[in-house]
């Protein structure tokens, strides 16, 4: 089902002239019940409040190995040089991330399609889901840049037309996540409320963006006082955990100086009844291997 978007009501106005006061967030972050799939009603509050749950051990050792295996076959891919799906390094050159690997990993596709992925997505959203996006992210050691704070939901309502924060991220550790090689940090709760971001955005802004993002991430005060109010947690963990976390809660690492590399699987789901329409704050949409426009429901 691929659909072009239209035009509706912007709840969530980014990317203005001047700063904007942060506001509540109208919508759930929670949007099935147990009854609709494996997480229970604990899990699922914690979820609602915090903006996130993690789910150990989802993969094993063997899969962690095979999964790794096919990140450094698609990293190592000669025809995917110069491909604009493979993102690299601002300073390094090195691959930083891969978009679109469901469509370029039969692996990675099944992946997408494993009830312990999709039921778990079905459930938190309330809903049939669609892949918004799926990459993997190498973050080497020594040379890996971090990502600076930010709502994920914000570039996706400015960029890429999301109308409401009905979609969830989930991210699969395929290495070790210590508190020192650049893991993931979050802001427990920083989820309901949405910070409008000042700057208006560039033409073609995703080809920077990726690499570093400049526009559309919150002033240094209103991190501060998000921070303040929320606190700040780190995803750490063994290689095969997942972490599942709102699209907009506020979260960002830091570089890896590390020798020690940091890689995951990167999977956004988002409602089928959520699907894009024109973007809210840019010209035009960014391309379909960042912001997929198949509205097509998954099945198993």
């Amino acid at each position: 089902m691929m659909l072009t978007g239209t035009r509706v009501a912007d709840a969530y106005p980014t990317r203005t002239a001047g700063e904007r006061e942060p506001f509540d967030r109208t919508h759930p972050a929670v949007w099935g019940t147990e009854q609709d799939g494996p997480l229970d009603a604990a899990t699922l509050a914690s979820h609602e409040s915090n903006g996130f749950s993690v789910v150990e051990q989802l993969l094993s050792p063997a899969e962690v190995q095979g999964y790794w295996q096919e990140l450094t076959r698609l990293s190592n891919d000669q025809e995917l040089a110069g491909d604009e799906r493979v993102v690299t390094e601002k300073k390094s050159g090195e691959v930083r991330s891969v978009f679109e690997v469901h469509r370029l990993s039969e692996l990675i596709t099944e992946l997408v399609h494993d009830s312990r992925v999709l039921d778990r997505a079905r459930q938190i959203l309330g809903d049939d889901v669609y892949v918004h996006q799926c990459r993997v992210n190498y973050m080497p050691g020594f040379e890996g840049a971090g990502f600076y704070w930010h709502s994920d939901f914000e570039t996706w309502h400015a960029e890429d037309g999301m109308p409401v924060p009905r979609a969830v991220s989930c991210s699969i550790a395929l290495t070790d996540n210590y508190p020192f090689n650049g893991g993931l940090m979050v802001m427990p709760g920083s989820h309901r409320v949405f910070v409008p971001c000042a700057g208006e955005t560039p033409r073609n802004h995703y080809r920077d963006s990726l690499r570093e993002q400049e526009i559309g991430v919150p002033s240094k005060h209103e991190i501060t006082k998000l921070a303040a109010e929320y606190g700040i947690e780190q995803f750490t963990g063994q290689a095969g955990s997942a972490l599942w976390f709102d699209s907009n809660v506020m979260h960002g690492s830091g570089n890896n100086i590390t020798p020690y590399p940091r890689s995951n699987i990167f999977i956004v789901f988002n409602s089928v009844t959520n699907a894009l329409v024109e973007p809210f704050a840019a010209d035009e949409p960014r391309p379909n291997f960042i912001a997929n426009r198949d509205f097509t429901p998954l099945s198993r």
